[in-house]
């Protein structure tokens, strides 16, 4: 193959995708962005250290990049731009700034001007949607789900209304609540994958209904992190009924929504008319 239209790895901001379980998944071209990078941004000094002895890399300095310490890693990070160097961005494992750390401090290297490129690679969201069977021409990506409140419930909403196959990561401890709470609001029938593992040693991917999914649950002690795909909805009743309008209204005034913000929430969720929901919510 020609080397032709390989990218030179100039100064500037490098976001690294790393594997998400097996080290062979390791580009060729990763492992060289992140041995000729000067600065390495990582979540976890101990775990990146490993992956970066393991390829051989000796960066000059590392700096942690957290959900905690991101914003101060920015202006670090920003500080070794403005001196010429290459900065490398990585995650635990997967592709930074995908329900990681890395969004943050690309927007403010792109805000200040500064070069961002990346290494594309493992992300567990893609494997997968492209494993499950389910349709991937049109793709939604919903990350973690609030872990409660009226923002979960609203995204639950939506999400039991989507008409594209939608992934979600889920911890396991939290991967029950998630497929009742999915039942609760939805169609119990509709196919469900629940993806673990992926690339290591113990891969699991099981397909099956949500409800079925809990028999699954219940029978098999959820570990590891957990991807969900669900696939699309086509069934969509062309009508909402009134009580389901009241009710998620009701509930978002008791969880503090003022009547207004309750009607505009609840017309966008469903895709009801807003008179129509006004006129029910003034009843």
């Amino acid at each position: 193959m020609s080397t032709d239209n390989i990218q030179t790895i100039i100064p500037g901001l490098w976001l690294i995708a790393t594997p998400i379980g097996n080290l062979q998944d390791m580009t060729s071209r990763s492992i060289a962005v992140l041995g000729a990078a000067q600065v390495v941004c990582c979540e976890d000094t101990r775990h990146s250290g490993k992956l970066l002895k393991h390829i051989g890399a000796q960066p000059q300095r590392l700096i942690v990049a957290n959900e905690h310490t991101e914003h101060d890693a920015t202006s670090q990070v920003l500080e070794a731009l403005a001196n010429g160097h290459i900065v490398a961005l990585i995650t635990d494992a997967g592709t930074p700034g995908i329900s990681d750390p890395g969004e943050r401090i690309a927007r403010a290297a792109i805000a200040a001007g500064f070069f961002v490129s990346a290494t594309p690679g493992p992300a567990a969201f893609v494997m997968a949607a492209i494993i499950s069977g389910f349709s991937t021409t049109r793709i939604a990506f919903d990350g973690f789900l609030p872990r409660a409140g009226a923002e979960r419930r609203q995204r639950l909403t939506e999400i039991t209304r989507e008409r594209r196959t939608l992934v979600l990561y889920e911890a396991p401890h939290r991967l029950s609540k998630t497929i009742a709470d999915l039942i609760a609001l939805g169609d119990p029938e509709r196919r469900v994958v629940l993806a673990r593992e992926l690339t290591k040693l113990h891969e699991e991917t099981w397909r099956g209904t949500l409800r079925q999914a809990m028999q699954h649950i219940s029978d098999n002690e959820p570990r590891g992190e957990y991807v969900i795909v669900l696939e699309g909805v086509s069934n969509i009743a062309d009508e909402i009924s009134d009580d389901q309008i009241l009710t998620e209204i009701q509930l978002r005034k008791s969880g503090g929504l003022s009547n207004r913000d309750a009607v505009d929430e609840v017309s966008s969720v469903l895709g009801v008319a807003r008179k129509r929901v006004y006129d029910l919510a003034t009843k």
